[in-house]
């Protein structure tokens, strides 16, 4: 891979019964990006993301990341995640009825010397996330009295909290009204200038211009092309 390469898919099959989903599907991300993935429904985006994320098995194709000898078969979101790879989707798969802090900490909360929680280095831990990303809100409060905006900004906390290379977010404006895509798009800018790289799913055309370096479009499965978002009209 060329050094400001992060990961690359090339030639990616995938087929259930009776349907070819993916056809040689392939992908570039670069160091420090926000890239659009783009076509209609059916076009093969969430598919070649489940490949990736070890959600599906692939018959033919490679993939490379760096840090990561050989071609990467991820087996589980599990091994994607600890591979660097996160993916916040719409509906946001965290517990409502748990805290921002305790959200931001499932499977990793900081113990004390007995082996129970410990809350105040947890909460100052969360804190200190929040601010440093820009996030208003209070990580003591549980996250079902925040909006689907807040909460999508909290899954992508954690992810960038357990240090994501690569962050997908799956149609993640959908459900956002115009003030609440702001916010989410000046924190993908911040988390770019930190470094990590984002793959963007979107229908709206609109939004990759606001927000976006590149895009790769599939259509039935299929690369069609990748393209510069200052070249494109």
């Amino acid at each position: 891979m060329a050094d400001d390469v992060i990961l690359s898919m090339s030639g990616i099959t995938k087929t259930f019964p009776g349907v070819r989903a993916l056809d040689g599907a392939q992908l570039t991300l670069r160091k420090g990006e926000i890239h659009a993935l783009m076509g209609e429904n059916g076009a093969g985006k969430s598919t070649l993301i489940k490949v990736l994320t070890g959600v599906y098995s692939y018959e033919n194709g490679e993939i490379h990341m760096e840090g990561v000898e050989g071609n990467m078969i991820n087996h589980s979101t599990m091994e994607a995640q600890n591979h660097g790879i996160s993916t916040v989707y719409q509906e946001v798969n965290l517990c409502p009825n748990l805290s921002v802090a305790e959200n931001l900490f499932i499977g990793r909360q900081p113990m004390t010397r007995t082996h129970s929680i410990d809350w105040r280095t947890m909460n100052r831990r969360a804190r200190e996330i929040m601010d440093r990303l820009q996030i208003e809100c209070d990580v003591t409060a549980n996250l079902e009295n925040y909006s689907i905006a807040i909460q999508q900004m909290v899954a992508i906390a954690r992810a960038y909290d357990m240090h994501a290379k690569v962050l997908i977010l799956d149609e993640p404006t959908s459900s956002l009204d115009d003030n609440e895509v702001g916010k989410l798009f000046r924190l993908m800018k911040d988390l770019k200038e930190e470094g990590v790289s984002i793959l963007f799913v979107t229908h709206f055309l609109e939004q990759v211009y606001a927000v976006c370096d590149r895009i790769t479009v599939l259509r039935n499965g299929a690369f069609v092309g990748e393209y510069p978002v200052t070249e494109l009209p």
